[in-house]
C-alpha cells in the first residue's frame, strides 16, 4: 500500500471515469438506474457478499466489534436528525435516510478495494452488509412509521440478507464450498463494484438537484458527523490499522442510494433524499483523499 497522496489518483481516475459513463449514457439514451439498481443489489452484489464471507478469515469478536461500530454511527446520526427534525418540523421520514445510510456498497466497496485491496474490501463489505440489515429493517420502520407486513416480506425476499446470512453461516461452521461454485459466486461478484459505481453516474443524471439551508445541513450531518462518529467508533471497539481507517471513511461516505429508493417506494416524495444524496456524493469524490489521510494520521 503506497503513499496515499501518490497513489490516490488511482482511486479517483476509474470513479470518475465508471460515474461518468453512467451520466452520459443515460442521459443520451434516457435510462433508468432503477433496473440496474435492481440488478447490482439483487444478484451481483449477494454473489460478492457469500464469495467474501466464506473466504474472509475473521474472528467473531471482530465481526461482532464491527456490527457495534456500525451500529454506534447510524444511532448518532439518527439521534442527531431526530433533534434536527423536530426544531425545524421536517419530516423524519423524509429526512432521515439520506442523513444516517452512507454509500458504504455502490460507492465504499470499489473505493476500499482500489485502496487497500482484498483486505480493505473484506471489511467494507461486512460493514455494509451490516448497514444493509439495518436499511431493511430500522430504515422501513422510519419510511413508514411502524413495522408493516410490505416490509417484513421486503426483508424476507432480499438476496442480499440471505446472502448475508448464509455466508456467516458458512463462515462460522467452517463448511466449505465446492471451488467451482466458489469460482463462480468470485466471477460473478467481482463485477459489482464497477457496476454499482456506473450506477451512481446514472443516478446524478436522473435527480434535480435543489439546494437550499436543509440541503447543506443534510450534508453536513451526512458528511461531517459521519466522519466524527467513525472516529469514535473505531477508538471505541478498539480497532486500529487498515480496519480503523476502513470504519472511519465508510461512516463519512455519502449517503447511500437506497436513501432514495426506500422512501419513493413507499409513496414519499424523494427529493430531498435526491438532492442530498447527489450533493454529498460529489462533494465526497473531492475530500476522500482527505478523509483518508486524517484517518491513517488518527490511527496509523
Amino acid at each position: 500500500m503506497g503513499p496515499l497522496d501518490l497513489d490516490f489518483l488511482n482511486i479517483l481516475l476509474p470513479l470518475f471515469l465508471l460515474i461518468g459513463g453512467g451520466f452520459v449514457i443515460s442521459r443520451f439514451f434516457s435510462l433508468s438506474e432503477g433496473p440496474l439498481v435492481r440488478v447490482v443489489t439483487d444478484f451481483f452484489m449477494p454473489l460478492l457478499v457469500f464469495y467474501s464471507f466464506c473466504t474472509t478469515k475473521i474472528s467473531i469478536s471482530e465481526i461482532t466489534r464491527l456490527i457495534g461500530a456500525v451500529s454506534l454511527v447510524v444511532a448518532g446520526t439518527l439521534g442527531v436528525t431526530w433533534l434536527y427534525c423536530r426544531a425545524f418540523k421536517t419530516d423524519i421520514r423524509t429526512t432521515a435516510p439520506p442523513l444516517i445510510f452512507m454509500n458504504s456498497g455502490f460507492l465504499g466497496i470499489p473505493i476500499m478495494k482500489l485502496w487497500g485491496g482484498l483486505a480493505a474490501m473484506n471489511l467494507i463489505i461486512i460493514y455494509d452488509q451490516v448497514q444493509t440489515f439495518i436499511i431493511f429493517t430500522l430504515g422501513i420502520v422510519i419510511v413508514t412509521g411502524g413495522y408493516k407486513l410490505s416490509g417484513i416480506l421486503e426483508i424476507v425476499r432480499s438476496p442480499l440478507i440471505w446472502a448475508i446470512l448464509l455466508g456467516f453461516w458458512f463462515n462460522l461452521t467452517g463448511i466449505e464450498v465446492p471451488e467451482p461454485l466458489l469460482e463462480a459466486f468470485r466471477f460473478g461478484g467481482e463485477t459489482a463494484p464497477a457496476l454499482a459505481i456506473f450506477a451512481i453516474g446514472m443516478t446524478l443524471n436522473n435527480y434535480k438537484v435543489r439546494l437550499d439551508l436543509h440541503i447543506v445541513t443534510g450534508v453536513l450531518i451526512r458528511l461531517g458527523l459521519g466522519f466524527l462518529l467513525g472516529l469514535g467508533a473505531a477508538a471505541l471497539f478498539g480497532f486500529s490499522g487498515t480496519a480503523a481507517v476502513v470504519i472511519v471513511v465508510a461512516s463519512a461516505l455519502p449517503s447511500a442510494v437506497f436513501s432514495v429508493v426506500l422512501p419513493v417506494r413507499y409513496g414519499l416524495n424523494g427529493q430531498y433524499a435526491g438532492s442530498v444524496l447527489i450533493t454529498s456524493t460529489l462533494l465526497s469524490l473531492f475530500i476522500l483523499p482527505f478523509l483518508f489521510q486524517a484517518a491513517q494520521s488518527v490511527f496509523g
